[in-house]
């Protein structure tokens, strides 16, 4: 699934298209996770987008007449820069025509992935970000939220900061990946995690993350860039399934190991982490 820093990597490609017209949205198939509203096509035609941004995994495309084209890529979506011209793949769901003469296309095979739009001044109050956590880059995102948020939770700690309801954007790749970086169990209840470690793992939330943006996102399967290219994260993982593999670290050598939490397979070294 596209987590955090695929969905910004794809809104920094798209910074291009700001100025420019929808002329006209084509929907090939509308039973993706939610139905693609109807009124998509009349409401966004010859509009100017203003503005595409990311609030948490989702992608915001701003149009002149205060509404709002909303995506989620889900598990396995993805979004095309392609020329006008150029026939729908299969899987290809949704057009975006430009007055550029290119088109965006939402490809999503497993269809998990949703469009919809609303209008600009409603969306934070809206089924999609009502009661949402705070993104790693807010100034809000501080260790005193952190640990506030962690202190009193039974849970596990890789399903607290899986949880968007207490931090937007993360998922399990990058978990396990946090998690090894601040040398802290996934085993771990949020209750047992102290001042000190809820201040390494703030820091390694944002170190990891931007670390994958600066990498354009990890391909594992279906994600790639909207023109085509892969990302380069997955290339560096640190435990992300790397079960078998061995760690050196201060001539002390651990071995990843692979556990299912949650339903979810997780990846860490039980002599680094604690």
């Amino acid at each position: 699934m596209p987590e955090l820093p695929e969905v910004e990597t794809t809104v920094r490609d798209l910074n291009f298209i700001k100025n420019l017209i929808i002329k006209k949205i084509n929907l090939y198939r509308k039973d993706i996770r939610y139905p693609i509203p109807k009124k998509i096509i009349k409401i966004s035609k010859n509009q100017k987008i203003l503005k595409t941004y990311r609030i948490g995994k989702y992608i915001i495309i701003n149009l002149d007449n205060l509404y709002s084209i909303v995506i989620h890529l889900g598990m396995s979506g993805r979004l095309k820069l392609l020329n006008r011209n150029q026939k729908p793949d299969k899987h290809d769901h949704v057009e975006l025509l430009l007055s550029n003469n290119q088109k965006i296309i939402f490809n999503d095979p497993r269809r998990f992935g949703l469009i919809d739009i609303l209008k600009t001044p409603f969306l934070k109050n809206s089924k999609y970000f009502l009661n949402q956590g705070i993104d790693p880059f807010d100034k809000m995102f501080n260790a005193n939220y952190l640990y506030k948020r962690i202190s009193n939770s039974q849970s596990n700690i890789k399903a607290i900061i899986m949880n968007q309801k207490i931090i937007l954007g993360i998922g399990n790749i990058y978990a396990s990946e946090i998690l090894f970086d601040s040398k802290i169990s996934p085993l771990k209840r949020g209750r047992r995690i102290n001042k000190g470690e809820a201040i390494k793992l703030l820091r390694s939330i944002k170190k990891i993350l931007l670390k994958a943006i600066n990498n354009k996102g990890s391909t594992l399967r279906d994600y790639s860039r909207i023109y085509g290219t892969l990302g380069n994260y997955q290339n560096i993982f640190k435990v992300y399934n790397k079960e078998g593999d061995y760690i050196l670290i201060n001539k002390m050598r651990g071995k990843i190991i692979r556990i299912t939490q949650n339903g979810r397979s997780t990846f860490y070294c039980p002599l680094f982490q604690k």
